[in-house]
């Protein structure tokens, strides 16, 4: 999941300089950090350095843990600070698993437009071709909304995961297996009138993401977890990355994720969230994904260039399908576009960077990950993870040298 105000205020925090317009955050009180303990790849390059550095300060802002991982052309490395769980006192480890939350997205609009790209659907076909009746009602009508529409953050369709009830399962019951459908999430947004008519203004709603995981099932007649890994996972040969139903662990080696009070929130059944922002993975993965998405090589030129079309209405913060159009402040006047990913749901706050210049192959990238977002301050409108300048000088360091 993502908001597109307090959760970007979260990766702000972390990154400790903004990319694209942020508004400042205010520093919050936390719990003295845990000893850092580091691990790096390429120990003793500038990169690991930096990483080093960015990672060791974060768990000193209050972050259990921070993981980072950077490339610039056929140098890369990865740092890892602070302790995986601070119940038993393990180290973090830069290839330990975690929760991509909202990350997800490119991943599923990579998808839709591969169809989009094989003539199995039209990114201007209505959702209603696909989903016939399941958006309608109070004011909604899937007949009016486009597929492009729901990538793009455009349908003006509600988010039910902004309101506080909605978690009532989960932060008051304490019920972490408690499941939530695609369908009753999109019926639950269905029951409100939509913000606006489709195509006329920007709001981030992860229904739009649910919805685009059910029509990539009404279109291929498989599971949307299948076809990310036909498509996407095993050709890139993704073994760490997986799309959970309603498994509330993460297994495998793992990072644990905390809220600002350091309770650990790892258990958390991702049903709610599915194709908008349910998948789990690495550094290592996410970094190869990426790579591969912003240098062309996952979808036919057409399809690359919707991908990165961000639309002109008011409101869109630089969004496209999935993605989003960023620049990094190098000083003196000078920026570096990037593209942006990034995700922020219970325990995990998560970036990734990747250069954005043209004919560069994307060759340059950055992820920072740390595991603190708060979902009960979050829904509060208040910032859910800690205020940090650690990772500042690592995105000057990748994209500004």
């Amino acid at each position: 999941m993502r908001r597109p105000h307090l959760v970007l205020l979260a990766v702000a925090a972390l990154l400790g300089c903004a990319t694209a317009p942020a508004r400042a955050v205010p520093t919050a009180a936390a719990p003295a950090a845990a000893a850092a303990s580091d691990a790096s790849s390429a120990s003793g390059s500038p990169l690991a350095t930096v990483l080093h550095t960015a990672t060791t300060q974060a768990v000193a802002d209050g972050y259990p843990a921070a993981i980072a991982y950077a490339r610039r052309g056929g140098t890369s490395a990865m740092a890892a600070a602070g302790l995986a769980d601070l119940a038993t006192g393990r180290p973090a480890q830069p290839n330990d698993r975690f929760r991509i939350a909202s990350n997800t997205k490119s991943f599923v609009a990579t998808v839709l437009l591969q169809l989009v790209g094989e003539h199995r659907l039209g990114l201007d076909d209505s959702v209603a071709r696909w989903l016939p009746g399941v958006v309608a009602g109070h004011g909604n009508d899937g007949r009016r909304i486009t597929v492009r529409e729901l990538l793009d953050q455009t349908s003006g369709i509600y988010d039910p995961t902004t309101d506080p009830a909605f978690f009532a399962p989960y932060l008051q019951r304490h019920d972490m297996d408690y499941v939530y459908t695609p369908r009753r999430v999109v019926a639950e947004a269905a029951a409100h009138p939509p913000l606006f008519a489709p195509g006329t203004r920007w709001n981030y709603s992860n229904t739009n993401y649910l919805l685009a995981g059910l029509v990539i099932e009404a279109v291929t007649g498989r599971s949307a977890g299948q076809e990310i890994t036909d498509r996407i996972l095993r050709p890139l040969g993704l073994t760490h990355t997986t799309l959970p139903l309603t498994d509330p662990r993460i297994h495998g080696r793992h990072l644990h994720g905390y809220d600002l009070a350091h309770h650990d929130v790892t258990v958390f059944s991702p049903s709610y969230d599915w194709t908008a922002g349910a998948m789990i993975s690495t550094l290592g993965d996410l970094g190869t994904f990426d790579r591969a998405l912003f240098a062309g090589r996952l979808l036919p030129a057409a399809e690359q260039r919707a991908l990165e079309t961000v639309p002109d209405v008011p409101g869109d913060d630089g969004y496209a399908l999935g993605v989003t159009r960023a620049a990094v402040d190098c000083g003196a006047g000078r920026q570096a576009a990037v593209w942006e990913t990034d995700g922020g749901g219970p325990g995990f706050t998560s970036i990734s960077l990747t250069s954005a210049d043209a004919g560069a192959d994307a060759d340059r990238q950055l992820i920072l990950v740390g595991t603190v977002f708060d979902l009960g301050r979050d829904l509060r409108h208040q910032p859910p993870a800690p205020a940090s300048d650690a990772l500042g000088p690592a995105q000057t360091a990748v994209f500004c040298g």
